[in-house]
């Protein structure tokens, strides 16, 4: 922790980006916008180089990486919650100072997950300039001892299991077991000398009409003929009986 950067005077500035790499680091952790932009421009204020995320693993992924030196962070933050969160913070080590943000009706909760985490304290959303300078004097002191570490088991049973990695197979690819050759040759023998028998498609021709049949056929045809004209001459008059 750089002390010397953290005893900066605490008095109202313009809201800058800060350039110094000696700058000391806050991780802003909310997944609420407008409480994000409130705690980065205070922080800004105050010449910290200034982090921001919004998720309770991504949060204990970005500790990990950049060892801040404060850490200001949600409880109710998605995916991993801001007290479990912190106990992720502490378990991996160094001065990890932190500051929990809570609405009113969760005061009772925010006072235990401070108790549990080991944090510095707790500040009520929305959360002011003078709030961070009514408790900055414990930012500046000894980082407390974190009793909920002795019970991350329990409260977060998943904390600990190992990624499950898959194994190399080193062992040579085997092909599958074909029968011996001289079984295959007997095979081929057996089917030569009993032969399936199949029978033979024959086409089956086509009777022919009786040429009888279709002179019987015409000749009905005439007589109807010659019948329907008899008729009609005779019912015109032109045929006398």
């Amino acid at each position: 922790m750089r002390q010397r950067c953290l005893q900066r005077p605490l008095a109202m500035a313009r809201v800058t980006d800060v350039e110094d790499p000696e700058a000391p680091t806050v991780l802003l952790v909310d997944n609420n916008q407008m409480a994000l932009h409130r705690l980065s421009a205070i922080f800004r204020q105050r010449e910290f180089l200034v982090v921001e995320c919004e998720d309770g693993d991504k949060a204990v992924d970005e500790y990990i990486r950049l060892d801040p030196e404060l850490v200001v962070m949600s409880l109710e933050i998605p995916s991993l919650d801001g007290h479990l969160a912190a106990l992720e913070m502490r378990e991996h080590g160094g001065e990890c100072r932190i500051i929990f943000t809570a609405p009113r009706h969760q005061a009772e909760l925010a006072h235990d997950a401070t108790h549990s985490a080991g944090a510095l304290g707790w500040i009520e959303k929305p959360v002011s300039a003078s709030a961070f300078d009514a408790i900055w004097n414990k930012v500046e002191g000894q980082v407390p001892d974190a009793p909920g570490l002795d019970d991350l088991d329990i409260i977060h049973p998943d904390a600990d299991l190992e990624k499950i990695e898959v194994e190399e197979d080193d062992g040579e690819f085997l092909l599958p077991v074909l029968p011996p050759l001289n079984v295959i040759t007997e095979l081929e023998i057996s089917s030569a000398e009993n032969p399936i028998a199949v029978k033979p498609v024959t086409n089956t021709p086509t009777k022919k009409k009786s040429s009888k049949g279709k002179r019987l056929i015409i000749v009905l045809t005439i007589f109807a003929g010659l019948a329907a004209a008899g008729w009609y001459a005779w019912k015109e008059g032109l045929l006398q009986l």
